[in-house]
């Protein structure tokens, strides 16, 4: 009889088929666990140790051995092999042949079931934790840019159209607002991929005395899974983190196209920093913002990864299943395309270059305070639909002779409401319509300034 390769070999009468062998085999991309496998392994040795399953020497051999595997793996001199299937086979396989029967030990009590599902939470928590810094450094450099432009006027828009005047500064802490909800959604998602798998072995648990809570604390996770066959199959952690990152994209996404529009000529609001674009091959002419219509791209691109991962579980029966290879890849692409975008983002914004004439000129066209007419005719008396009315009328008014309310003479705006007096210009400024707005959550310049000082604090003290 054929002996053939794997860690289950002894069960089989043939080896396995290349194209099979190459087909199951996930050391082409789990290998990126190698760490995390590691610090685990180094965790339920010292479990062993501490129940007085492994002895003083065992112990003492594990950690040796293990430890210049890991020195192997950071110089990249470590041979990966694609007969051992997975990153914890090779890693077990190069320890035994350094230390004999003392890594053969170290399985006991585990299962790769439960090794490889507290694989990928430690992966993830240390990912999560640095997509976290990004998320900060991003909400620093639109503070910046809050801060240097709390009074430059743009218009805001609904529907694509002139509406009415914010600032600038306003603007850019709506982007801040969406990703302080990102950083705890982030937080909150970390909770629960916090929690200890292992000790669940294949399904059921083992018959070893075990201490999980002992591992739980030494790999600083808050609790143990509570259910065997849970513990091995869930991987709600990996969704919903995918959903989380999904919903930074979409963030992300919204601000790039805005910052897209915004460089077009037709808008001229802003410039981005020469680093962030490409030219043409053939108009030479053109700086075309690469980076942001890429963020676009990749949004759509981590958007499949939930799908994908969502497929992947929705008729999977307890407890784990092969399908579960297939969660590696998308989650690994999803932390790489994030952490990627956040870090080019965080330094995108700072070489976003304001042009305040130009978007003081858009917040001009529009009648863009047209609802600071009708609100100064409300507080003369006149019932708001009225005022709706007869400021509708003023603009269409405006509109035929080709300029702005503010522009019409005295008589011309009373001939629409007899209760228009002087004062009424005050009110059709930019400058007074942004004033108007001097609450928390306006537009005023007083009041982004205050937000920002409230956004520097909540995020300097988390």
């Amino acid at each position: 009889m054929e002996k053939t390769s794997g860690a289950w070999s002894g069960r089989f009468s043939e080896p396995v088929d290349e194209l099979v062998k190459r087909y199951t085999a996930s050391i082409p991309f789990d290998y990126r666990l190698a760490e995390f496998d590691i610090k685990g392994s180094l965790a339920h040795a010292r479990m062993l140790r501490h129940v007085g399953v492994l002895t003083a020497e065992d112990m003492a051999a594990i950690e040796r051995g293990l430890t210049d595997i890991l020195q192997e793996i950071r110089a990249g001199r470590f041979e990966w092999s694609l007969d051992l299937e997975d990153v914890h086979l090779n890693i077990e396989k190069a320890l035994t042949a350094r230390i004999g029967d003392a890594g053969k030990r170290l399985h006991t009590g585990r299962s790769r079931n439960d090794q490889v599902a507290t694989d990928v939470r430690l992966y993830l928590r240390d990912a999560v934790d640095r997509i976290q810094s990004g998320l900060r450094a991003c909400q620093n450099s639109l503070l910046d840019l809050a801060e240097e432009h709390a009074a430059t006027v743009m218009p805001g828009f609904t529907h694509m159209q002139v509406a009415q005047p914010v600032t600038f500064g306003h603007h850019m802490l709506a982007y801040f607002e969406m990703l302080a909800r990102d950083h705890a959604r982030m937080a909150d998602c970390r909770r629960r991929i916090n929690r200890l798998p292992l000790g669940a072995a294949a399904l059921a648990g083992t018959s070893y005395p075990i201490d999980r809570e002992f591992v739980a604390r030494e790999l600083g996770f808050d609790e143990v899974c509570g259910n065997s066959l849970d513990a091995v199959s869930d991987r709600d952690f990996a969704i919903e983190f995918s959903a989380a990152a999904s919903l930074v994209m979409v963030h992300l996404s919204r601000l790039s196209e805005e910052l897209i529009l915004w460089m077009s000529p037709r808008f001229g609001f802003i410039d981005l920093a020469d680093r962030f674009c490409t030219g043409s091959s053939i108009m030479p002419q053109k700086k075309n913002p690469d980076v942001p219509e890429l963020v676009r791209g990749k949004t759509g691109r981590v958007f499949g990864h939930l799908m994908g991962l969502l497929t992947l579980m929705k008729g999977q029966p307890l407890a784990y299943n092969k399908d579960n290879q297939e969660d590696k890849e998308p989650l690994f692409d999803t932390v790489d395309t994030l952490l990627d975008t956040l870090t080019i983002y965080a330094d995108m914004l700072k070489g976003v270059r304001v042009r305040p004439e130009a978007m003081r000129r858009a917040a001009a066209e529009g009648f863009s305070t047209a609802t600071d007419f009708a609100d100064y005719l409300v507080k003369k008396g006149l019932p708001f639909r009225d005022a709706h009315e007869a400021v509708a009328r003023a603009v269409r008014a405006a509109e035929g002779k080709g300029c702005d309310l503010a522009d019409l003479p005295l008589a011309d705006l009373q001939a629409f409401s007899p209760l228009v007096g002087g004062d009424v210009f005050a009110v059709l400024t930019l400058e007074g319509s942004l004033a108007a707005r001097n609450h928390v959550g306006g537009t005023a310049p007083e009041q982004v300034k205050a937000a920002i000082v409230r956004a520097r604090a909540t995020i300097s003290s988390k």
